[in-house]
């Protein structure tokens, strides 16, 4: 790779600016760490482990499985799930099978988890044995290719006694099961012989997940990555997480098999599942699994009682973390770093949660689109700057374009599109080559992927996100999209018109909550109550509205658009 703007100056010069990536499958990764470190745990979860080696027997069960009925390479197979210890093995048993993971957020009301199904085309799904998920599995199945779900109940990875006494006060499971259309992950472990079927992947081609994401316009689109995409990711990644100990000495990578992850960030989205669930096969190290990482006492606990050296998570958790009022009383000295993604960083929460912990927190940006990440901190206090999101990590080129046509490259320091080439962007969004061309520019001989995002680089280097992307609503680590929404909105027979914006939060300023303004059609009546009410079973908890102004109209452009801007304005000219 020529040398950038960012390798002149304060570039980690143990940090290499290209790597050569290996043109493989993605679960040869877990193929070599059961080879290597097969006895080590890999998963962990209430006390209760899965080594790397049997984290891969089962999912070569889970593959034959797949192959057994019928599951053929490129067949789309759903996870609905949350970070249990099921999903490691389903995933790369999906992988093992020649099929592509779809993954699927756990919040997903029927109607949406019916629209992933039915757009992916998945033929079989996955999914969490425990209250209100399989039932909502069955009923977004309608309709759809997807014929068959396995049902994954957690006793098996849990403690006797608590298995015992979860399944007498029935938490452990959902007892809705039709077992026309079912079957069981206790019944492939025990049924079926530990022996996927040979399937010939091309790594560049082949996908492993298609993840779907609002991306700059709100409707829902599903970002193809393969095999090659992630593995690249994870390799970049290693290679610029380079820390200095705290006992000093020289600049270490981190060390394989001895590390812990901490897996606080959802699996079903490219964050979580890349830097921590796979990043942490890629190093051979345990990660904890955490179900519920909006138990911030669990996620400390979790911390301490494992040892924690790696956590990847949002701002608001680790804001959540360091104000704490139990904080004082865990011992989080074993953390080295921690990386923060998916929102701004507030230079605040940043030095309250390293002197509560004493890990080096950075920053990194990237999208579902790019693996995720793109760029990041670098990963030492001599050199981070807090406010930015660091340098395009290796092999990773970006370029600030202009606003209008994406096509001219803008000055240093002069704000423009975010526009991102490397090994890890995605093929393009699933079944929409119109909205793959929309978003991609060919530069030279590179193709790069427009973000949406404003920002520039400084004298340095040094990449800033000016303005985030367009309309998105960022809450608790999750991205609500206002079309998606107002299109649910809408569909109520009482509804006219609708708009949806984002209002910061009076205590965390970071975090939006969704404010929907309604027009009701001539004669009809709705009250504030009702709505909530009814978005209930359409909308996943953070997409739905915390606050409702009914209007007797909407600003709108001439051609009849509604103008989210004026409402944004509106609402800051109240403060």
């Amino acid at each position: 790779m020529k040398e950038m703007l960012w390798h002149k100056h304060k570039w980690p010069k143990e940090v290499k600016k290209t790597l050569k990536y290996p043109e493989e499958p993605l679960y040869t990764i877990l193929d070599k760490a059961a080879k290597e470190s097969g006895d080590r745990p890999y998963t962990v979860y209430s006390g209760v482990s899965q080594t790397f080696s049997q984290v891969l027997e089962s999912a070569n069960r889970i593959a034959n499985f797949l192959n057994s009925k019928g599951i053929k390479k490129g067949d789309r197979v759903a996870i609905f799930m949350l970070n249990t210890p099921h999903y490691p093995p389903v995933f790369f048993g999906i992988l093992k099978a020649g099929a592509t993971a779809v993954t699927c957020n756990p919040t997903y009301t029927v109607p949406e988890l019916n629209f992933q199904l039915k757009d992916s085309g998945a033929k079989m799904l996955f999914v969490f044995d425990f209250k209100g998920f399989v039932s909502r599995a069955y009923a977004a199945m309608k309709g759809t290719d997807c014929k068959h779900a396995i049902v994954c109940n957690i006793k098996p990875f849990l403690p006797k006694f608590k298995a015992v006494i979860g399944g007498l006060l029935g938490r452990t499971s959902d007892k809705v099961y039709d077992p026309e259309i079912s079957t069981y992950y206790h019944d492939i472990m025990a049924n079926y012989e530990p022996k996927p079927p040979k399937v010939t992947i091309k790594p560049k081609d082949d996908l492993a997940f298609i993840l779907y994401t609002g991306g700059t316009t709100g409707i829902p689109k599903g970002a193809m990555l393969t095999h090659y995409n992630l593995y690249s990711n994870v390799m970049q990644y290693d290679e610029w997480v380079q820390l200095e100990p705290k006992e000093g000495g020289p600049v270490k990578k981190l060390d394989c098999s001895n590390e812990v992850y901490i897996g606080a960030l959802p699996w079903y989205h490219s964050y979580g599942l890349t830097l921590t669930m796979i990043a942490s096969v890629y190093h051979q190290s345990t990660c904890v699994c955490i179900a519920d990482p909006r138990d911030i006492e669990g996620v400390l606990k979790a911390t301490q009682n494992h040892k924690g050296t790696l956590l990847h998570a949002v701002p608001t958790l680790y804001a959540r973390m360091a104000s704490h009022p139990k904080i004082s009383k865990y011992d989080l000295t074993s953390l080295k770093a921690c990386g923060s993604g998916a929102a701004a960083l507030a230079p605040a929460t940043a030095k309250a949660f390293e002197a509560a912990s004493g890990a080096i927190l950075f920053e990194g940006y990237g999208l579902t689109e790019t693996s995720p990440l793109a760029s990041a901190d670098p990963t030492r206090l001599s050199t981070r700057k807090i406010g930015s999101i660091g340098f395009p990590i290796p092999d990773t080129d970006i370029k600030i374009l202009d606003i209008e046509t994406g096509t001219k490259e803008m000055k240093t320091g002069e704000d423009g599109e975010i526009a991102i080439s490397g090994p890890q962007v995605m093929k393009g969004y699933w079944k929409k080559p119109d909205a793959t061309d929309e978003v991609m520019r060919t530069i030279g001989k590179q193709r790069f992927f427009l973000t949406g995002d404003i920002g520039h680089f400084d004298k340095e280097g040094y990449l800033y996100i000016t303005d985030r992307k367009k309309d998105l609503i960022p809450v608790s680590g999750f991205s609500a999209y206002p079309a998606e929404i107002e299109e649910v909105l809408i569909e109520h027979p009482a509804i006219q018109m609708a708009a949806v914006i984002g209002i910061p939060r009076k205590d965390e300023p970071l975090n939006e909550m969704v404010k929907a303004y309604i027009v009701l059609a001539p004669g009809a009546s709705l009250t504030e109550d009702e709505l909530k009410e009814w978005t209930k079973e359409r909308l996943a908890g953070y997409k739905r509205p915390r606050i409702i102004e009914f209007r007797e109209s909407l600003p709108t452009s001439t051609v009849g658009k509604i103008l989210r801007r004026v409402l944004r304005e509106e609402e800051l000219a109240k403060k």
